[in-house]
């Protein structure tokens, strides 16, 4: 063979193709798979947060961290109804993700920022009276609303870029959804002047001024990627979510902090002769 390999004879039709070798394919990790991730991420901080304002409320009492709590619970089911969606869809998931996100969680963040700065009970209590039954009602007309299956959920879309399409919405349910917004961004937006206003007159509770402000950030934030949804720009959404629920729980530490107190100088006793 003189140390030389031989060459491969071909036949008169030519060579035959040899089969191609199957690459791997490379691992990627989609637009919509990331946003389910921001979510999912959501959605545990939420419910760590919610804990732990839950577990203040039980030692230490006060209306307004029950209310906290109830807002950031609907917060928490309104981000995991996104994670279920984006690997199923379920019609009463659906509706539950739009009661929470777009019609309950504002108000009632809004609603224990009322009962923090209102001096009179009876006001506070009547508007939480008022709102657990607006509440209600919202919840009737959103889960006995039908749902069009005609229109296939695809999951690798989010469910603000679909829900429009698929889920009945009337009157009274646009009606309640611009009602408890309203409120819920009143309430917030008045609790954080009322908090500046008392800083700049008498120089106090500075901290709940900047709670209030972080808190009504952070509740406004999934409203503003809203906003985002409707330009097109679905992925805002999610990552308003996550900016949203970290920026609320700086807010409420600064919120229910006690300020130190300051050191008492100590006045010199001069005796008389």
């Amino acid at each position: 063979m003189n140390g030389r390999s031989k060459l491969k004879k071909c036949a008169p039709d030519g060579c035959a193709a040899q089969p191609a070798i199957a690459q791997p394919e490379p691992f990627i990790v989609n637009e919509g798979a990331r946003m389910n991730l921001i979510s999912l991420a959501s959605t545990v901080i939420t419910f760590i947060f919610l804990g732990f304002v839950f577990r203040r409320h039980l030692v230490k009492g006060g209306p307004h961290l029950l209310l906290w709590s109830i807002g950031l619970l609907f917060y928490g089911l309104g981000t995991l109804c996104e994670v279920i969606l984006s690997f199923q869809f379920h019609g009463s998931v659906l509706k539950l993700w739009y009661l929470c996100g777009a019609m309950l969680t504002a108000a009632w963040l809004g609603q224990g920022s009322i009962h923090l700065l209102v001096r009179k009970p009876y006001v506070a209590i009547s508007l939480t009276a008022l709102l657990a039954a607006a509440s209600l009602v919202a919840a009737v007309l959103v889960f006995t609303s039908p749902v069009n299956d005609s229109i296939p959920y695809q999951t690798s879309l989010s469910a603000a870029a679909q829900y429009q399409a698929i889920l009945g919405r009337n009157g009274g349910i646009l009606l309640m959804t611009i009602l408890l917004n309203s409120y819920g961004t009143l309430a917030l937006i008045g609790c954080t002047v009322v908090s500046a206003v008392l800083f700049w007159r008498k120089h106090v509770l500075v901290n709940r001024m900047l709670g209030n402000i972080l808190i009504a950030v952070g509740a406004l934030m999934p409203a503003m990627g809203g906003t985002f949804v409707k330009l097109g720009v679905v992925n805002l959404l999610y990552l308003s979510e996550f900016v949203g629920v970290v920026i609320m729980y700086i807010g409420f530490l600064q919120a229910t902090a006690r300020l130190a107190a300051a050191p008492v100088p100590v006045q010199q006793v001069v005796l008389s002769k």
